[in-house]
């Protein structure tokens, strides 16, 4: 998922009183990547920081409704331009549920539909696990309806909105939220419909537009996995390790927290100092027998030990074999 996207559910979360602390062990994440919007995060960190939300906020809230305001001040980058990325509203909205890559999973499905002078846009969202369901939907029709109103320049109020949940305490929130009582629960799907606003005009300009569609065009191809928590920490160990200085200290230095705390988070993540160590010694001394032609007295030097037989000691513990014999194997293509 887009890391704009996730950093907007987890500026949600704050705002209910979950602890970043909290936020970076349950999802993995690290809220540094948020600046790169060109990163994506798995869809399941995302998930995880939603249950946060609906576990912190509490019965008779209505997290969707936040998560919403939140993308109003934060934004959703070039996907919010997309909406106006047409001369008519119905045609923007289809190049923004075409690119909706941008913003969310690709997976999840948004469409829209005309028939008559009713538009209606659908969106089917696969969620695991389903207990933030409810609020996944009611934070993408509030989107929906918030940027219909900005493309549009006017007060648009849909005719109905349905939601696959059933109905919860906030009920009366979401009627001021969308502006009508016609709402309905345990729908076959999610979906806002109005009357007789896809012919309204966006005010695009037609080379802008290509521009637009061209650029978010370009950011889903441009995009890359995030670095998880445990990815910066291997990083960091392999670069005090060339370094000549692998210590607890250092790499905490490197990843800006304090020992402690990095000590904790290994505990959160179910690993300790020593594992991590010996897993970047098995990492640095497996690539350095590959990739050089370095006497294994060398590789143990580099690795952090003080002996070739320590070495040979431990990394027939990691793989069965001596590091002589692992050489011999790569030389010969087994």
């Amino acid at each position: 998922m887009p890391v704009r996207s996730a950093a907007l559910v987890w500026a949600t979360a704050v705002q209910v009183g979950v602890s970043p602390a909290q936020l970076a062990v349950a999802s993995g994440l690290d809220p540094a990547t948020f600046d790169d919007f060109l990163l994506r995060v798995p869809t399941e960190s995302v998930w995880r920081i939603w249950e946060l939300v609906e576990t912190v906020a509490g019965v008779g809230s209505v997290p969707g409704l936040l998560a919403a305001e939140q993308a109003d001040r934060v934004g959703l980058h070039v996907w919010d331009y997309l909406f106006t990325s047409r001369t008519s509203l119905a045609d923007s909205l289809r190049t923004a549920m075409e690119l909706r890559a941008v913003v969310t999973d690709p997976a999840v499905g948004w469409e829209v539909g005309e028939d008559g002078g009713l538009l209606t846009i659908r969106c089917t969202v696969a969620v695991e696990p389903e207990a933030v369901l409810a609020s996944v939907e009611v934070f993408v029709l509030s989107v929906m309806l918030r940027r219909v109103r900005a493309a549009s320049r006017q007060h648009l109020v849909p005719i109905r909105v349905r939601f696959t949940q059933p109905p919860g305490p906030g009920r009366a929130r979401l009627v001021d939220e969308f502006g009508t009582g016609n709402i309905d629960f345990r729908a076959p799907h999610s979906e806002i419909t109005f009357l007789d606003i896809g012919a309204l005009p966006t005010g695009a300009d037609p080379r802008l537009a290509a521009v637009l569609s061209h650029y978010a065009e370009l950011n889903l191809a441009a995009a890359r996995p995030a670095p998880s928590w445990n990815d910066k920490l291997r990083a960091a160990m392999r670069q005090s390790m060339v370094a000549g200085e692998l210590d607890l200290n250092n790499v905490a230095h490197r990843l800006a927290v304090s020992a402690r705390t990095l000590q904790r988070r290994l505990s959160e993540e179910g690993t300790t100092w020593r594992a991590e160590v010996a897993a970047t010694r098995h990492q640095h001394a497996v690539d350095l027998l590959r990739d050089t032609e370095l006497p294994v007295q060398s590789v143990a030097a580099k690795v952090g030990y003080q002996d070739a037989r320590a070495l040979r000691r431990a990394f027939q513990r990691w793989t069965g074999d001596t590091p002589d014999a692992f050489r011999r194997g790569m030389a010969s293509g087994m």
